[in-house]
């Protein structure tokens, strides 16, 4: 067996505020066994905050969830949304359009490397990525991966956020989407509602968004080394994979003693997401009818389930996503000692099996629908959630 990496930019006309209308390229990755004979196309999606190579293709150990796919016989795809990873990103490379309360307090991180004169206002003063340019862009990438295997639709892996690309994108575009695979999806049963099909922009907004200021009033967030979580992967594996994935941000922040270069900054777009919600995903009885949907988080998940008390754009819940999916071709695994970064922690040969499983039968160790918890010690039980 032969794992072929090969490199893709995908020409795409920029339907984001920032660029619009410009050509940019889209960058995605391929990983297929040169000897698989014409094997299911597969697309994986990141989530907000992290891109796609080290969410996917991690180079540690046996933890790359796309390379297992491709050993499997899956031709797997990576993409990258603009704003992420090695795709375009707009505005981002101003470290003044860096949030200004993020500005302030990681002085010592990003004084004076890359604000040599301390912090200063955004050069643009709007957010970076809205559900619709999302939408075009995963469009882009999936006709360039049907057009270029010749294949008539594309199964979809999405982890986190990817859920408010990929959700929409099924009930949208069914036909070109084999099955649904959605790994600790975020989903906000009161999320913002479009306007017309509810995928118009929501009534009364005006993109880019920048108001209130505070919020939407810049197109980028950074995280730093310290603190970041990465399961039971070392930091540094991650945090270099991040790096490698931003020529830009890993040459920001303080010089590392030990290696006498810049230790780095995670940059990430700030979005305007709609169109995700109890009142869209159930829309033309599409998900779990024409489009089956597996879904998988772990119990110590407090990323994508948060307290319903919190605000309508903050309230996350999977089972919520789980209840609302009109069709009865849908089946929900909530695993047992896992969080929110299943693909790094010790669960993630779970994670792997589950998606070979899923994409060869739409099955998971024999069931094809319902919903269940599985135990520290591998046993099934019937969930207690809907």
């Amino acid at each position: 067996m032969t794992i072929l990496t090969t490199d893709h930019a995908v020409p795409h006309t920029s339907t984001e505020p920032a660029n619009t209308g410009q050509s940019v390229n889209l960058f995605v990755r391929e990983l297929v066994d040169t000897d698989a004979e014409e094997p299911e196309v597969v697309l994986m999606l990141h989530g907000r905050t992290v891109s796609g190579l080290p969410t996917f293709d991690l180079q540690y150990g046996d933890y790359s969830w796309a390379r297992d796919l491709a050993g499997a016989g899956y031709d797997v795809f990576i993409m990258d949304l603009q704003g992420a990873g090695k795709s375009p990103r707009p505005k981002m490379d101003d470290p003044c359009n860096i949030s200004p309360l993020q500005q302030q307090q990681l002085q010592s991180i990003l004084v004076p490397n890359p604000l040599e004169n301390g912090p200063c206002s955004p050069s643009y003063p709007h957010q970076l990525g809205n559900s619709q340019s999302n939408w075009d862009e995963v469009d882009t990438v999936v006709d360039y991966i049907i057009g270029l295997r010749r294949q008539r639709h594309v199964a979809l892996i999405g982890h986190s956020a990817a859920a408010f690309a990929f959700g929409p994108y099924a009930l949208q575009h069914p036909e070109k989407v084999a099955s649904l695979f959605l790994s600790a999806p975020v989903f906000p049963p009161r999320g913002r509602k479009g306007t017309g099909d509810g995928f118009g922009v929501p009534a009364g907004v005006t993109l880019p968004v920048s108001s209130p200021a505070g919020t939407y009033g810049f197109p980028t967030n950074v995280f730093v080394k310290e603190g970041f979580p990465s399961g039971e992967v070392p930091v540094d594996v991650v945090w270099k994979a991040m790096m490698e994935s931003d020529d830009l941000g890993s040459t920001w922040g303080p010089t590392d003693p030990a290696t006498g270069q810049p230790e780095g900054v995670s940059r990430w777009r700030f979005p305007y997401w709609w169109g995700w919600n109890s009142t869209t995903a159930p829309l033309h009885g599409t998900l779990g009818r024409r489009v089956p949907v597996f879904i998988v988080y772990g119990d110590l998940d407090t990323t994508a389930n948060t307290p319903e008390s919190s605000p309508d754009v903050l309230y996350f819940s999977v089972p919520a996503l789980y209840a609302v999916i009109p069709g009865p071709r849908k089946l929900m695994i909530r695993v047992a000692g896992t969080g929110h970064q299943m693909n790094w922690e010790s669960q993630y040969k779970v994670l792997h099996k589950m998606s070979r499983q899923w994409l060869k039968n739409r099955t998971v160790d024999g069931f094809e629908e319902g919903s269940y918890f599985l135990d520290e010690n591998g046993v099934y039980h019937p969930a207690t959630e809907p």
